[in-house]
């Protein structure tokens, strides 16, 4: 997803600030009230309740209001549709007081009614995102403007989840009309997809206008925004598939913000008109292995996993994809989120990696595909990446096949036979540690689980972390951290998620264009930017 977020993330100080002159004027941007953004969009839906990419938190952010949000420091809790909010001792109720100036673009008010609906329909839609509802006993309404939430279990990170956009709140009424529903069952019975991918039903700053696949996501600012008025009356995101595309948009004044710009060519942009900035993130890439994989030539045992993950230069693959503006990353969980510090970094050991072949009667090594999407991510080019990691397993006699293909082909076998070996990138969608086990944790029914093949290979289910997970929700700041510590060394221990490398963020764009800053929900938050 979405998708990013460092404890010192965006606060810290940029690592390569820069602001270059040419000897020519790149042409203003046509229609000062239109915002353009440039990237390689990533698009699976537009509905809060299916959406689940980087390019969904920016649109979604946009056109949906949370109940909360996430604060200007990537960590901190701030009202939103809600004013105020009460939590038990426990943790195990949370109540909401919703602000009577809140709307709906079609000027109807935010009623619990419509929060209620739209969790309950997030859960039962059983989308990529619906683990944001996991653990919700039940949701009732005491009045229109309060909503009372009780758990199943204590979660200290229940009111984090809330600040992802993918809760984020749609008139129930309008969204009935056009087949939502949030019933039991909606998974089947829900008929508004295609609805969502040309409508809006929110109470954000912009309304969708219209949307094309692999071109363009027009918005349009909602002039009746109860929280204040956006200053452009447009955004247009649009397609642009690799850097090079981004940059010249971005110098020819075609756009406002080039959004995947890599190092190299972040250096090559030597404009007066062109800010270009680096800035820690959250952000990063793994290869993930599909142990229950249909066309896995051999089987993909701990000990085989374990030697893939030490036959990789760490340090070269930085060096190789970033030229060195990043961080290795030892965990799954990102560096600086809670429990990572003092996690032990990767290393590349081709001795011991050669040992763990040879005890699985691999010494001669073996065959193995790798499809991946084939795309740019936060200036990292897979494509590369993934040639590095052909390189380094090639040493250790691993021949890798690899294979680019569209995200539609992508996901369509990821969640289908399954994939021995693919390459993706993950961006949080809240600032806490337990979105990562409930997405990438080795537990039954989380996304990886079912991704790497544990109904076909059962051993890779790991209980150890559905206990870490509950204790640490469970448990008091202090102790939390030690229980995230364990369990993001479990995770890593599973050799199924393997990062690859945390880049720092290009941000490029109009020096005219102010308020640009990461963000740890949303990515890119569109209502704070103006044009000087």
């Amino acid at each position: 997803m979405l998708s990013s977020r460092a404890a010192g993330g965006v606060a810290a100080a940029l690592t390569a600030a820069q602001m270059l002159t040419t000897a020519h004027a790149p042409a203003a941007a046509a229609d000062a009230t239109t915002l353009v953004i440039a990237r390689s969009m990533d698009v699976n839906a537009l509905d809060p309740a299916r959406a689940f990419c980087d390019t969904c938190q920016i649109v979604l952010s946009a056109l949906y209001d949370t109940v909360v949000g996430l604060g200007p420091d990537n960590k901190s809790i701030v009202p939103k549709l809600a004013t105020k909010w009460e939590v038990n001792a426990n943790q195990t109720e949370f109540i909401f007081h919703l602000n009577p100036a809140a709307k709906f673009a079609d000027g109807s008010p935010v009623e619990s009614k419509d929060v209620k609906w739209t969790w309950e329909r997030l859960k039962n839609l059983k989308g990529n995102p619906s683990f944001f509802m996991d653990g919700i006993d039940a949701i009732t309404t005491p009045d229109a403007a309060t909503i009372d939430v009780k758990l199943t279990a204590p979660n200290s990170e229940f009111l984090n989840k809330l600040t992802g956009t993918y809760t984020g709140i749609i008139n129930s009424d309008v969204a009935i009309a056009a087949g939502a529903t949030a019933d039991a069952g909606a998974d089947k019975s829900d008929k508004s997809e295609n609805w969502f991918l040309a409508n809006s039903a929110g109470s954000g700053p912009f309304v969708l206008t219209s949307y094309k696949p692999e071109d363009e996501v027009r918005m349009a600012r909602n002039d009746a925004y109860w929280d204040g008025k956006p200053a452009f009356t447009q955004v247009v995101m649009r397609q642009a598939k690799d850097s090079v595309a981004q940059s010249q948009m971005l110098e020819s004044g075609d756009a406002d913000i080039a959004m995947q710009v890599d190092f190299d060519t972040a250096k090559s942009m030597n404009s007066p008109e062109i800010t270009v900035k680096s800035v820690p993130s959250y952000n990063y890439l793994y290869i993930g292995l599909g142990a229950g994989a249909k066309s896995n030539a051999v089987p993909l045992t701990f000990d085989v996993r374990e030697a893939i993950s030490l036959a990789i230069d760490y340090d070269g693959m930085i060096d190789f994809t970033v030229g060195g503006e990043g961080k290795k990353q030892p965990s799954p969980i990102p560096n600086g989120f809670p429990g990572t510090d003092g996690l032990a970094e990767p290393k590349m050991d081709l001795d011991k990696a050669k040992a763990l072949l040879a005890k699985a009667g691999l010494a001669d090594g073996f065959k193995m595909e790798a499809v991946y999407p084939n795309d740019n991510v936060y200036g990292v080019d897979i494509n590369l990446m993934m040639q590095k990691v052909q390189q380094d397993l090639a040493a250790v006699n691993i021949s890798l096949d690899l294979k680019p293909v569209t995200y539609p082909v992508w996901r369509d076998q990821l969640n289908g036979d399954g994939i021995p070996m693919t390459a993706v990138y993950y961006a949080p969608d809240y600032y806490g540690t337990g979105q990562y086990a409930s997405y990438f944790a080795m537990m039954p029914g989380t996304s990886w689980s079912k991704r790497a093949g544990a109904a076909a290979q059962p051993s890779i289910i790991n209980p150890k972390e559905t206990s870490l997970l509950e204790k640490a929700l469970a448990a008091s700041q202090t102790d939390q951290i030690g229980l995230f510590h364990e369990l993001a060394k479990e995770i890593t221990k599973d050799k199924i998620i393997i990062p690859m490398v945390s880049p720092n963020l290009v941000l490029a764009y109009r020096s005219d264009i102010q308020g640009v800053r990461y963000s740890a929900c949303c990515n890119l938050p569109i209502s704070e930017l103006s044009r000087k």
